[in-house]
């Protein structure tokens, strides 16, 4: 019996996967996009929509960073108003547990939840720098470590506030008067290092009795993390090698905590480019990557690893032959993807050795080391590759990122999920109504703790 395959769409925005000025897009902010985007979603059988979250508006050099999209509606609005304009898709919001506090998440996802009939889902996610949090009330930001002591303990409050309610506390007796069979419902004490919060929960127990719960860090408190608490992991690792070792990795981490190995499903996000054969696909393909990047985003990109103003170099030239700045003042604000090149001189001497190398410019530099499509060809090449990588535990399915929205799904729900149909690996017929059960998940019992 093969492995069933996983499929949800990510409605993408803040990079450059985005291209926004591609005649076949549309708003970014109005809700018929979300709409039509939504509904071939759920069209298709999928999982589940996803929403990331920005918290601040990205600048570089001092300026806004126009080049990707700016702005976006809030995740819990938009998934609200989802949820009435679809019947079975899941509905995934990130939202941050650095600035956040418990007791308002877990009313919002609980709403969402009751709101969608049991289609909702939490991305669990941390925050990194004092440029974001300059936004909010707590300001400034966390050390590593304590961003996940908080973000575990933010979860374990609201799994308190969710479970404080058992599901049968609603009498609704117009006879006696009685709306409640009981006075204490909803009562809960926390009291933590991070939180000291009591009171009594005001929403009722959802359909779930609390949201799906994702996670997307890569690092060994994230991995960690996700092992004790996740339900699926929002994975950047979408090559079949990488995928593997990353697979196995979470996978076996997961008896440690008691837990099954299949009681947390590896969801890579993947894009993907299709064309009436292979040749059309990696054609179109080559089309897309310069649309991704073009030569202000290639400037733009290589700015933040040198942290210094490049506006002067041709981004059809050579790289800089000068060092990054390695200040800790950088250039780019907002940005995670900063915090990755640990040694940017290094770095630097990767790229120019491999521009040399294969006589590459600033431009065609940045995308061969940028982001890549990750299935190109025909839907008959791409139904096949998604296949074996959920056969070979590479993953249990992929989140999918269109490069157009809101119509970039559409040629594939159209042509790449009937092929997987036929292959009996993905469902034609949604078989449950909530989104732990399209996932294939437990139904919830008791609370889970967090390790």
């Amino acid at each position: 019996m093969p492995k069933q395959i996983h499929l949800a769409a990510h409605f993408p925005g803040v990079n450059n996967t985005t291209v926004w000025s591609d005649p076949r897009g549309g708003s970014h902010i109005e809700f018929s996009s979300f709409v039509h985007f939504a509904q071939t979603a759920e069209r298709a059988k999928f999982d589940f929509l996803f929403l990331a979250e920005g918290l601040r508006l990205r600048e570089q050099a001092g300026k806004i960073y126009d080049l990707d999209v700016v702005g976006r509606p809030d995740t819990f609005t938009v998934l609200s108003a989802l949820a009435a304009v679809t019947e079975q898709l899941g509905l995934t919001g990130t939202i941050n547990s650095t600035f956040n506090e418990p007791y308002e998440v877990a009313r919002q996802f609980a709403s969402l939840d009751h709101l969608s009939a049991g289609r909702a889902a939490w991305n669990v996610v941390t925050s990194w720098d004092a440029f974001t949090g300059e936004n909010f009330r707590r300001g400034g930001f966390l050390p590593q470590d304590q961003r996940y002591a908080r973000a575990k303990e933010f979860l374990t409050t609201a799994f308190e506030l969710f479970d404080s309610w058992k599901g049968d506390e609603i009498a609704a007796d117009a006879g006696s008067g009685q709306f409640v069979s009981r006075p204490d419902v909803g009562a809960f004490s926390h009291e933590g290092p991070q939180f000291s919060i009591s009171g009594q929960f005001n929403v009722p127990r959802s359909p779930q009795g609390r949201p799906v719960i994702f996670q997307a860090g890569d690092s060994e408190e994230g991995r960690e993390f996700a092992a004790s608490t996740a339900d699926a992991i929002f994975s950047r690792h979408s090559e079949f090698e990488a995928g593997r070792a990353f697979y196995t990795d979470v996978k076996d981490r997961l008896a440690t905590y008691g837990r099954s190995r299949d009681s947390l499903l590896i969801l890579p996000a993947a894009t993907f480019v299709l064309g009436d054969t292979d040749a059309e696909a990696q054609e179109i393909a080559h089309q897309v990557r310069l649309q991704q990047v073009s030569g202000q985003t290639a400037i733009r990109f290589l700015e933040q690893l040198w942290n210094r103003d490049l506006s002067a170099y041709d981004p059809d030239g050579p790289l800089p032959d000068i060092d990054p700045d390695t200040g800790d003042d950088h250039i780019a604000k907002g940005r995670a993807s900063v915090r990755m090149n640990r040694d940017p001189v290094a770095v630097a001497r990767e790229w120019r050795a491999l521009a040399t190398e294969k006589g590459l410019s600033i431009r065609e530099l940045i995308i061969e080391v940028t982001g890549r499509q990750s299935f190109v060809g025909s839907p008959r090449t791409v139904a096949d590759e998604i296949d074996r990588f959920v056969q070979a535990d590479a993953s249990d399915g992929f989140i999918l990122v269109p490069h157009v929205t809101p119509g970039g799904l559409d040629g594939f729900a159209d042509t790449v999920v009937p092929l997987l149909q036929e292959k009996g690996v993905y469902r034609t017929e949604y078989e449950g109504t909530t989104l732990r059960e399209h996932l294939g998940l437990a139904a919830l019992g008791n609370a889970v703790p967090v390790g």
